[in-house]
């Protein structure tokens, strides 16, 4: 009570203690993200200048998403939106630099072009009405925001203003490439030297000390030189900011106690009364999978895999269990099994012998509603079911009438055929036109209902009838418990509390688990092996309040947790000693065996190199600047170079090689036949020109861009 009476006395000392606390936390959290008090907040990008506002880029990326449908994440979508944003800033300022514009007559063309197949701008034989499109875009203006169909989407006023305005740009830019590529070309003299590279060629002798002939472990390379070759040659070690992380995975799995729950629950179901909620389709009570009557029934309410009822054949049937499943007699059945995941207990229902393909031939009669059917349906079901009887009739009278019909069937592939579908299996077609092809027989001929509308079918041919079988599989996911989810959590828990005072690598070794590096991590990057879409992790690891030794938990949907740790923080700029490591090593080393192979050679000629260290002298015939290939050295580029430009019986200096150090003596050369003209190599090399010159050019823009790229504090 005493204790209550103070703070009751000290109640306002209290309150602003715990206000002042509060500030804190929120003054810190936006001082952890300096945006909140600039114009970042609003600006996702600047790009040459101009600002990329939040809002519009934000409204754009729902549009994308809407677009592209749910297997699209929203990282995919953003980065997609970005390289549009990108691309329309840099374009603009080339086309505004020039003046290039489109005008009225050549934007109705432009449209035209894009709609003429949409069959909201054709008129009744089919071609474009430009009457027809302008009534569509006064309408989506008097409806907006309200959406419109066009094609398979839907859109309003605004997204087609949009639009219009993407084409306009797609046609400006078009006409500026077209400007680059006009200026870009092959001379003769290039056409010539081309022609040379493939055509001229030499015949060589040489001796080849391999850098391999000195082992690896003699040669070291420090720090320093690392660092050294680094700055040499920047251009190759640039990198953008990066994370380096460790992981350890805690996956819910089933445990052996999970699966013979699992198990027992499937065996019960067998012969246990099962009550079902939905009284009005069942009795309130029904024997098990043994005895049931209601095979379907009982599968649909009990089973994780639903029912199906259609034949299949025994490559169909799993494979762990396919021969036990195919034996078996109508009411038997085979199980508990384990497949993909489940404990199964499988039912023969039936068996029947049925061809395994069958050639058919059909009329398809749509009726309104059917997914068959177009503008120019017109009749009712009833009267479409009536027009196939008519039909059948006829035919039944006189086959050979069949083909004189096809002008009512609205199955254009088949009607090429005359109305023929040529041998097909069993699950290719719909469960109906199946059923009906390959349970009754050759020459029958009836009308069948099907989603696309009326088919009168006639049965062509069958091949080899098989045994096929009917299975009713009572299936029951293998799921953790509640409890092994419970001890998956805790397990997780612990060994994060352990991080506080121990190593990721030592507390792994005691509780048995992988731990599992990722280097190299960018900013924006979403996917991270071994965990899948993680871009939670990506923005914790770039947070500015994140350091190397940083740890967390992040709930793994699907799978369970991670526990990540921050490896190493690899700021923009030139690679570091450790991280350039495994590119530079091999590359000193190589120059130093260089330096100690030719240390040790002796002699001006390839005969006196040969002799000195006791190796053969190797020869090649044929060798040209386009494939500069050494038979039993390798690519060589350096020293193939170097023999076209020694003549004929000159021998070269010491060359230091791609796989070793090289004489090389030329003992033949082979010079290109000279041609009456160039004109095909020259056509060929101006296409590739021309090919090229647009994404160069563009990649080219795009580098030289002053670009502040804000995405990864919103997304």
């Amino acid at each position: 009570m005493a204790v209550l009476n103070k703070i009751r006395q000290r109640s306002i000392f209290l309150i602003v203690i715990i206000a002042l606390a509060l500030f804190a936390f929120v003054l810190s959290d936006l001082f952890q993200n300096s945006s909140a008090f600039g114009s970042n907040q609003d600006t996702i990008a600047t790009i040459n200048g101009t600002e990329i506002k939040r809002d519009e880029f934000m409204n754009r990326v729902e549009n994308l998403q809407r677009q592209m449908g749910p297997g699209a994440s929203t990282t995919q979508t953003v980065n997609r939106v970005w390289d549009q944003e990108v691309r329309r800033v840099v374009m603009e300022e080339q086309i505004e630099g020039l003046g290039l514009t489109v005008e009225r007559e050549q934007m109705r063309n432009l449209l035209r072009n894009n709609f003429s197949e949409f069959p909201e701008f054709t008129n009744e034989v089919g071609m474009f009405d430009e009457n027809k499109l302008n009534e569509y875009i006064l309408n989506l203006k008097a409806i907006a925001p309200e959406r419109a169909p066009l094609g398979n989407f839907q859109i309003n006023y605004y997204e087609w203003v949009a639009n219009e305005a993407s084409i306009a740009i797609g046609a400006q830019e078009q006409t500026y490439f077209n400007l680059i590529k006009a200026g870009v070309g092959a001379t003769v003299a290039e056409a010539k030297a081309e022609y040379e590279s493939e055509s001229a060629s030499v015949d060589v002798k040489f001796v080849h000390v391999p850098y391999t002939t000195i082992s690896d472990s003699l040669i070291k390379v420090s720090k320093s030189e690392i660092s050294d070759y680094i700055n040499k040659y920047k251009k190759r070690f640039e990198v953008e900011a990066s994370r380096d992380i460790n992981f350890v995975q805690f996956v819910e799995t089933a445990s052996l106690d999970d699966e013979k729950a699992v198990r027992d629950n499937v065996v019960a179901l067998l012969d246990t009364r099962v009550e079902y909620n939905d009284v009005s389709k069942l009795n309130d009570t029904i024997v098990g999978l043994k005895a049931t009557k209601n095979i379907e029934e009982f599968i649909n309410a009990n089973s994780d895999v639903k029912y199906t009822n259609s034949y299949m054949t025994k490559s169909s049937l799993p494979d762990v269990a396919q021969d036990s499943i195919f034996n078996l007699s109508v009411g038997q059945y085979y199980g508990p099994y384990k497949d993909n995941g489940m404990f199964k207990i499988t039912k023969l229902v039936e068996e029947k012998f049925m061809p395994d393909s069958v050639k058919a031939r059909h009329l398809l009669l749509p009726f309104i509603g059917s997914r068959a059917a177009d503008a120019e349906t017109t009749q009712t079901e009833s009267q479409a079911k009536a027009t196939a009887d008519s039909l059948m009739n006829v035919i039944k009278g006189n086959r050979s009438k069949f083909v004189d019909l096809l002008d009512f069937s609205v199955d254009k592939v088949s009607n090429e055929k005359d109305g023929v579908l040529d041998w097909y299996a069993y699950n290719a077609m719909v469960p109906e036109f199946r059923d009906y092809t390959f349970e009754n027989n050759k020459g029958d001929i009836g009308v069948v209902k099907t989603d696309f509308g009326y088919h009168v079918v006639e049965i062509l041919d069958q091949k080899s009838k098989t045994r096929m079988v009917k299975v009713a599989t009572l299936a029951q996911k293998i799921e953790p418990s509640e409890n092994t989810i419970d001890d998956i959590f805790n397990k997780t828990s612990k060994f994060e509390m352990a991080l506080q005072t121990k190593d990721m690598q030592e507390v792994a070794k005691e509780n048995d688990v992988e731990v599992r590096p990722v280097n190299n991590i960018k900013e924006l990057d979403e996917n991270i092996p071994g965990l899948g879409s993680q871009r939670a992790i990506v923005r914790w690891a770039f947070e500015s309040g994140t350091k190397v030794g940083d740890y967390k938990r992040f709930s793994i949907p699907g799978i369970g947790y991670a526990v990540v740790q921050v490896a190493g923080i690899n700021k923009k700029g030139l690679m570091t000693p450790e991280a350039a490591s495994a590119i530079v090593i091999p590359e000193i080393r190589k120059e130093k065996k260089a330096k100690m192979i030719r240390e040790k050679i002796s002699g001006s000629t390839v005969d006196a190199v040969a002799q000195s260290q006791n190796i053969s002298v190797s020869t090649a015939s044929a060798v040209n600047l386009k494939n500069p290939t050494l038979s039993g050295a390798g690519v060589e580029p350096k020293v193939v170079g170097t023999a076209f430009g020694l003549k004929e019986g000159q021998t070269s200096q010491l060359i230091d090689g791609n796989k070793g150090v090289f004489m090389i003596e030329v003992t033949k050369k082979n010079a290109a036949p000279e041609l009456d003209n160039y004109n095909a190599i020259l056509t060929r090399l101006n296409g590739t020109l021309s090919n090229s010159a647009q994404f160069k050019a563009y990649d080219a823009l795009k580098e030289a861009a002053v670009i502040e790229d804000h995405r990864s504090t919103f997304y």
